[in-house]
């Protein structure tokens, strides 16, 4: 918890430096298995740690232009992903991705808001992936820290620090880690467009691909919106190759291209350091400087 609580001082230290003077103003309340957030007055999105749910989530996550979530939940195509999440499968003979809360889940125990009322939201939470009949094998603990640099940009950074409360074995998967669920008017199947920072555009441009962020973003109406990841260079597996899917799914994953070609093992006590930059933007890649948003994130401690 120290540690958390250190890291989080040197996140908040950051983002004073680097925020606009005039910044907006955002603000979050936690009502029963919710916290909301909004900024300046306008509903952004809500970290979901519900006990009916297979894991924490956000959602809606609102675009900065239409208002409406750039994420979707519950579709009626592979309905186990959901938004904007962490989840994982298989983990030592556990599910924490698919449905069935009986094969696993990751619990929400401490989702805490520290920080809110200014220019920035910071949430924490501390996470057990459980099962019955089996031993915990992770424990996780989470910084989201929310600002938004301008009228047409809203970010979320995400660290999550997994440790391996026993021996884990995470088998060959297209289920893993931080991913994002498009809604459906912006995938590209829809027309809308997938882009990695190479250039190159849709699952069979980017699948497989190792890639700092992808891009996924569309029409809507007169207005573009969409929603890019950013692998932050110290991430273990960097760039990690990405899983896309072009209704509109996309996760950087090293676990479906393990490097013994089969497990990814991980010793008891052992952690992982997931740090990822979520922008929510108005306009395509280039019109939102997307590369350029890169540039300033990675040079970020």
């Amino acid at each position: 918890m120290r540690k958390l609580f250190l890291r989080t001082l040197m996140i908040l230290a950051g983002v004073m430096v680097t925020l606009h003077l005039h910044a907006a103003k955002i603000n979050a309340v936690k009502v029963g298995s919710k916290i909301n957030i909004t900024i300046n007055g306008k509903y952004f999105t809500s970290y979901i740690f519900s006990e009916d749910e297979k894991y924490p989530f956000f959602y809606p996550v609102n675009g900065p232009l239409s208002g409406g979530s750039v994420t979707s939940i519950r579709n009626a195509e592979y309905p186990h992903q959901s938004s904007l999440f962490v989840g994982c499968d298989p983990v030592n003979g556990g599910n924490y991705w698919q449905e069935g809360l009986e094969r696993g889940r990751i619990i929400s125990v401490n989702a805490q808001i520290l920080k809110e009322g200014g220019d920035t939201v910071i949430i924490t939470d501390e996470c057990i992936w459980s099962r019955p009949g089996a031993l915990s094998p992770v424990k996780d603990t989470r910084i989201y820290t929310i600002t938004a640099p301008s009228a047409t940009m809203t970010q979320i950074d995400v660290e999550i620090t997994m440790e391996m409360l026993i021996d884990v074995a995470i088998k060959k998967t297209n289920h893993s880690l931080f991913s994002a669920r498009m809604a459906a008017d912006l995938s590209v199947k829809n027309g809308g467009t997938m882009i990695n920072a190479e250039g190159l555009k849709s699952e069979e441009g980017t699948f497989g691909k190792g890639s700092p962020w992808i891009d996924f973003y569309g029409k809507r109406g007169n207005t573009t919106e969409g929603l890019a990841i950013m692998q932050h260079p110290s991430n273990p597996w960097y760039p990690s190759p990405w899983f896309t899917r072009d209704y509109g799914f996309m996760s950087p994953t090293p676990m479906y291209w393990p490097q013994n070609g089969t497990d990814t093992k991980m010793k008891k006590g052992e952690t992982l350091l997931l740090r990822y930059r979520v922008l929510v933007h108005g306009g395509t890649n280039t019109e939102a400087d997307i590369a350029g948003q890169f540039e300033k994130y990675k040079n970020t401690k």
